[in-house]
């Protein structure tokens, strides 16, 4: 059950900051300047989307937008989404106002070195003809690791609930669990794995995002036959409730920023993938991503059932 309470208190400051007004530490700011537009505060929901919102605000400053004060803006990601679900409690779309997609973490599916698996055909060949005799290793149970290999799970027509998977509070205990044996392969983002892999320790078998990662020597689940494209995103929220004009303001914002250099170049300088998407259309975005979660975590047994989802606000007429 400690995994389950580790999840639930991610959710509990997701959804204080974000009920709350954003009450984490506020980013930037400083006296007005001529010709600033719209001003925000934007505030990541957890310490783990710290590095999002501080990128986010600079490219909104260089953008011409104050920051520190005025609306109020919360990164949040995924697993707040997933908490949310494990512990029957409100999702993003009934605390928040959904603004943009931002950014993602590209997860990598890994071995040891030495793993008698040579390509994720071979491993995924395993998974499907012995599943609880396969054990996999990732972050937290429910967490986006575990996710993502009940997709591919599905993706390869194998039991899901069959699935033998560990949850490990960080990547060098998953690390340590590979290779010990204690695990035949794991997930997580690309860039807990980067020093494993350059050194041989690990060895790449796929990667979750639908193009090749250019630093990875393997190919993309999508061309190793899994329908699935998947990363551990990270997106913008405003407040429930959020007036229509404020909402199409932060929109704005969020799609200007996203859309700069400097928002790229710290994507890069991170290793996340810009994910833009704005508006409605991220609405929508959302609204399959909670309805694609809930039935991969009640394939893995983790829920009873799928919820149907609501939207409230935004989902009727954009505002």
């Amino acid at each position: 059950m400690r995994r389950r309470r580790f999840l639930a208190s991610l959710l509990a400051a997701s959804g204080a900051a974000v009920l709350g007004g954003c009450g984490a530490r506020q980013v930037g700011g400083g006296p007005g300047r001529p010709g600033l537009r719209a001003r925000f505060v934007i505030n990541p929901a957890a310490r783990r989307w710290s590095e999002v919102g501080r990128a986010l605000a600079g490219a909104a400053r260089a953008a011409g937008y104050e920051t520190g004060t005025g609306t109020k803006v919360t990164v949040s990601g995924l697993s707040a989404m997933t908490a949310a679900e494990l512990n029957n409690g409100q999702t993003l779309l009934d605390l928040a106002t959904p603004l943009a997609r931002l950014a993602g973490d590209v997860e990598v599916v890994v071995v040891p070195g030495d793993s008698r698996f040579k390509d994720f055909e071979g491993f995924a060949a395993q998974l499907l003809a012995r599943p609880g005799a396969t054990p996999l290793a990732g972050g937290p149970q429910g967490a986006p690791d575990h996710l993502l290999f009940g997709l591919i799970a599905k993706g390869i027509g194998a039991d899901a609930r069959q699935v033998d998977y560990t949850g490990y509070p960080g990547s060098q205990e998953v690390v340590t669990a590979l290779l010990s044996g204690k695990a035949a392969a794991a997930t997580g983002a690309l860039a807990d794995w980067r020093e494993g892999l350059a050194r041989g320790r690990l060895r790449a078998l796929a990667v979750s995002c639908a193009h090749r990662v250019p630093e990875v020597d393997a190919p993309t689940l999508l061309e190793s036959g899994v329908r699935v494209d998947f990363t551990d995103w990270t997106a913008a929220f405003g407040p429930e409730e959020m007036p229509g004009e404020s909402r199409d303001a932060a929109v704005r914002m969020c799609e200007e920023a996203t859309s700069s250099t400097g928002w790229l170049a710290a994507c890069r300088a991170a290793g996340w993938v810009s994910i833009p998407l704005g508006g409605d259309d991220f609405v929508l975005w959302l609204a399959s991503e909670v309805e694609r979660t809930r039935a991969v975590l009640h394939d893995l047994g983790l829920i009873n059932s799928a919820r149907a989802t609501t939207c409230r606000g935004s989902c009727g007429n954009g505002h």
